[in-house]
This record gives C-alpha cells, sequence and structure tokens, in this order.
C-alpha cells in the first residue's frame, strides 16, 4: 500500500513497487485526479512490460483510519509506504490545523491500523524540515516521526521505520519547474533570499532509496539520507537562465545584501544586464535559510552507501497520547496560537520564525476579548527516550543495490527552457 499515491514521491514509489512485481499494490489519495492519474500510468507501464501486478486504487483520507484498516484486511497488506502528507510550507503555516490534522493525525491512523491488521512493515516518509523545525508543517512531521517511533517502541509486530531527505527535483512544489516557467514567460525569477540553501534529488533516486532504507528496518530506525551538497537556490536560478541561452540581471535586492554570502562569492551583483530579471521577495512565513537532516552530529553508516541512520529522541505512546490529545482538541477548535503552544512544548525542538499567519485565526481571534490561556502537555525530560542505533553491516535484506555517486549540482538544471534569442 503507497499513501499519497498521486503525489510525486509517492506516484515514483508506485512505478518502481511494480517492477518488483508485488502480487498486489493498492494505491491511495484523497485527489481523484491525483488517483486517476496514477491509476492511468501504472495501467500502461503494467501493459508495457507484461506485469502481473493487481493495482487497487482507493479514494480515501488517511484520516479515516476504518476504511485504512479495512483495505489494509481486504487486500492482506504485507508493507505501507505512508507518504500521504502536507508539504507546501507557507501553506500549511496559513492552515496549521489542518496541516497537523493531516500529517500527524493521519499517519497515527495508518499506523493504528497497520498494527491491528498484523501489517510487517510501515515506512514514513518524512524531510529534512522535521528537524529543528522553524514552521508548522516541519513540526507536524516530526511529530507524525514520534508516533512512528512510539509505535515501533509499544509493540514487535509491524516493524516501523521512518526516511529523512530534502527536496526532490521536479516535484510540485520544486523551484526547478517554477524557474522554468518563469524563464518562459521572460521573467522574473523569485528568490526569496541571497542566501537560501536546499537540498536536492531526482524523484527516482529519493523514491528507490526510500525503499532500500525500508528494507534496511529492524524497528524504530530514523535514516536519513546522503543528499550530497546542499544548493544555493540563487545560484540555481542564475545557472538555469544560462542553460537556458539567456543571460540575468538582478532587480529588487535588499539593502543587506552586500553583506550576504551571495554577494562575497560574487553571485549577487548589480552589474548584470541580461534579459531575465531576478528578484528577491524575502523569507516566506516559516521559511528558513537551510535545512539540515540531522538533530544531532551522530550518524551511523549501513550496508547502503548513500544512507545513514539517526539515534533520535523519542517519547513512549503513555506520554505521548496526552499531548496528542490536546493537539487534536486544538486543531478541532481551529486554535492556531494553542497549537503553536503544544508543538513547542513537544519534544520536536519547534522554534517558530514568523507570527501566526492563519487567517481564520486572525480573524476571529479578536472576538474574544481576553485570550483564554494555553494547555500545554507535561513532557518531563525523563519522559524522552532515544532508540539506540543498530548495527545495519548485515540488515536483514537481501540484494541491497549501492546506488551511483550522487551527480554534480550542475546537472541539476539540464531541464531548463531550451528558449533561445
Amino acid at each position: 500500500m503507497v499513501t499519497g499515491a498521486g503525489g510525486s514521491i509517492g506516484s515514483e514509489l508506485c512505478r518502481q513497487i511494480v517492477q518488483l512485481h508485488p502480487k498486489r499494490l493498492i494505491i491511495v489519495d484523497s485527489s481523484e485526479y491525483s488517483l486517476y492519474k496514477i491509476d492511468q500510468d501504472l495501467a500502461q507501464l503494467i501493459d508495457k512490460g507484461d506485469l502481473n501486478v493487481d493495482v487497487k486504487p482507493a479514494l480515501v483520507s488517511v484520516r479515516n483510519g476504518d476504511v485504512i484498516a479495512r483495505l489494509m484486511r481486504t487486500f492482506e497488506i504485507n508493507t505501507i509506504y505512508h507518504a500521504a502528507a502536507y508539504k507546501h510550507v507557507p501553506l500549511v503555516e496559513f492552515n496549521p490545523a489542518e496541516g497537523v490534522l493531516n500529517n500527524v493525525f493521519g499517519t497515527m491512523e495508518v499506523a493504528k491500523a497497520a498494527i491491528k491488521e498484523g501489517v510487517e512493515s510501515f515506512v514514513l516518509v518524512s524531510t529534512d524540515k522535521a528537524v529543528r523545525p522553524t514552521n508548522v508543517m516541519g513540526a507536524s512531521k516530526r511529530v507524525a516521526e514520534l508516533v512512528c517511533q512510539a509505535c515501533a517502541d509499544e509493540q514487535t509486530g509491524t516493524r516501523f521505520s521512518m526516511v529523512r531527505f530534502g527536496n526532490v527535483l521536479g516535484s510540485s512544489g520544486s523551484v526547478v519547474p517554477l524557474f522554468r516557467r518563469q524563464i518562459e514567460k521572460g521573467g522574473p525569477i523569485t528568490v526569496t533570499h541571497p542566501d537560501i540553501t536546499r537540498y536536492f534529488m531526482t524523484i527516482p533516486e529519493a523514491a528507490q532509496l526510500v525503499i532500500q532504507a525500508g528494507g534496511m528496518a529492524t524497528g524504530g530506525d530514523v535514516f536519513v539520507l546522503d543528499m550530497g551538497k546542499p544548493v544555493k537556490i540563487v545560484e540555481l536560478a542564475t545557472r538555469m537562465v544560462n542553460l537556458s541561452g539567456l543571460n540575468y540581471r538582478f532587480i529588487s535586492v535588499p539593502d543587506d545584501a552586500k553583506n550576504t554570502k551571495a554577494a562575497q562569492e560574487n553571485i549577487v551583483s548589480g552589474d548584470k544586464k541580461g534579459e531575465i530579471a531576478i528578484r528577491f521577495t524575502g523569507l516566506r512565513p516559516g521559511e528558513k535559510l537551510y535545512e539540515e537532516l540531522l538533530a544531532t552530529e551522530s550518524a551511523s553508516k549501513t550496508r547502503h552507501p548513500r544512507i545513514m541512520t539517526a539515534s533520535e529522541d523519542f517519547l513512549p505512546w503513555s506520554s505521548l497520547e496526552p499531548v496528542l490529545s490536546q493537539l487534536e482538541e486544538a486543531c478541532k477548535n481551529q486554535d492556531a496560537a494553542q497549537i503553536r503552544d503544544l508543538l513547542i512544548a513537544a519534544p520536536t525542538a519547534y522554534q517558530p520564525l514568523s507570527d501566526i499567519v492563519d487567517h481564520f485565526w486572525l480573524s476571529t481571534a479578536h472576538q474574544d476579548s481576553v485570550k483564554k490561556p494555553s494547555a500545554k502537555p507535561s513532557v518531563s525530560s525523563d519522559d524522552i527516550k532515544k532508540f539506540s542505533v543498530k548495527n545495519y553491516e548485515n540488515p536483514p535484506v537481501a540484494n541491497i543495490t549501492p546506488m551511483a555517486e550522487m551527480p554534480d549540482t550542475s546537472l541539476l538544471m539540464h531541464g531548463a527552457s531550451s528558449r533561445k534569442h
């Protein structure tokens, strides 16, 4: 079963899984169009490869635990790749309650169903934004990891693991297709900050590594993919312009741009006179300059050269459950302030960078003459535990094929428009 099967990673997971000849693949998504599209893509792939795979599309939200459990029971699911999530940082900042309900409680419903129905393996597709998060999306994904870690600690019937990685090229929220469209329209290209950097990986690479990491799991594992070196977004933009046969210029350069690393490296310069303008728009709500893959400096090698494992703090279910109960109540009440307080109080290392921007909360908060104090979970440092890093030199899985080394980042821009003057 793949949840979020219509998304960028979910759909690629499906394409790679059918090539592994499973008996059956259940594709789950709440978007009718996305589910239809991946169902059609898989049908063509199966027909072309003469594959004997029974694909069943299921139009259902992961928050509907009863239906998810019925699907698992009916189709005898052995492995789940849980890729369903809201991942767009600013949109989740504007809609924190829905983001948390989907990312946290959707994960909890699928995890509980997996345990109930005796599913062997559960792999959570996570994100580098879960590490020391500065936004609701990242914090919600870290809580989703805590849910999976607590489930792994509670039982041994279902093997839980989490796989973290950064941005994927060509995804629905990636800057690469955005920059390509902006170049085709003649500009301007919009970049938030001269120094902003991100990790990048191709979608097929990420999906293959997720599958291989899941195969190495023993329970409660947090896997981290080797993303190579971070890419400076403004440099990515300038390379894409040049690869399109055009030149660039900078407009709306911030007053403090001369103090940025990009300026010191002569990437941002006011003397450029190209056809495509690059405009700096400022960091968006919840956005930070750089992402991290590890909450601590410790990471252990596995048998696969591109997959590491981290030892992360977690809460046992008895301590996590009251946190989740209060968080769910805050989401149902659309109380953005309390949601923020609870995410900060939980062991997520969440430190918001921006004010609350939830439109609904901002428009209704003034109706209360006195703001009610937000309940906070009582999480003691004694409650926090740490999963021990296991030995992955000889994992309980066969035929783990190392992938090729990460291509040079200069190759990432070759999908740019080929328009020339």
